[in-house]
């Protein structure tokens, strides 16, 4: 007996964990469960905050099981896009190496984006010296670079590296993606969950009704 999923294509995971609805109190129960199994090191649980303006927290998951705690989390949120005003999503998702949650959402291969990564830093292309990220947010009060990597045409979907574990940001519809390119500040709830956020309809693309 053990409390896995099993992934077509990954094989064994961590099972996921999606609350049907979303408010002050189901995000302080998620931040109780991965603080108790986590620990002070564990998997944050990052929000953008202060949420742009006229944008809502829709959703917050975490992946893991009693035996091997939480080793994944997903924070979920909508808005009006930056280009055109109409409804977008973001997602974020930080998790061990090996998880593969974050490339489900992302639509990905494999388990981790480390490939993807390391291309876009060791092939910068023609015409381009060096490579430069994609994005720049900051996250947990230090400036973090994610990189561009191939996802379905649906959205855009970004990773990088904070404190020691993967970091995804996945985007609908694409050009949402291009919010990234102004001053994100990603927080961890499990330090700190801020009373002033403002909570919508449970996200689709957590829940994969999208």
């Amino acid at each position: 007996m053990h409390g896995e999923s099993r992934c077509l294509r990954c094989g064994p995971v961590p099972p996921l964990h999606v609350p049907e609805h979303i408010s002050a109190e189901i995000v302080a129960s998620v931040v109780d469960r991965v603080a108790a199994t986590g620990g002070p090191a564990g998997v944050p649980l990052w929000c953008p905050w202060p949420l742009p303006t006229g944008w809502t927290l829709t959703g917050v998951a975490w992946a893991g099981d009693d035996r091997g705690g939480v080793r994944a989390t997903a924070v979920a949120c909508a808005g009006p896009a930056p280009l055109d005003g109409g409804p977008a999503d973001l997602l974020f998702v930080a998790e061990e190496p090996g998880v593969g949650l974050g490339s489900r959402f992302a639509g990905l291969p494999g388990p981790d984006p480390g490939p993807q990564v390391e291309e876009a830093l060791t092939d910068p292309g023609p015409g381009h010296p060096e490579r430069v990220p994609h994005a720049k947010i900051r996250v947990g009060g230090h400036p973090t670079p994610l990189w561009l990597v191939n996802s379905p045409t649906d959205r855009s979907a970004y990773a990088g590296e904070a404190r020691g574990m993967w970091l995804h940001a996945i985007a609908w519809p694409a050009s949402a993606g291009h919010l990234l390119a102004e001053e994100v500040v990603l927080h961890d709830l499990i330090e700190w969950t801020p009373p002033e956020l403002v909570y919508g309809a449970p996200s689709p693309y957590l829940h994969g009704q999208a």
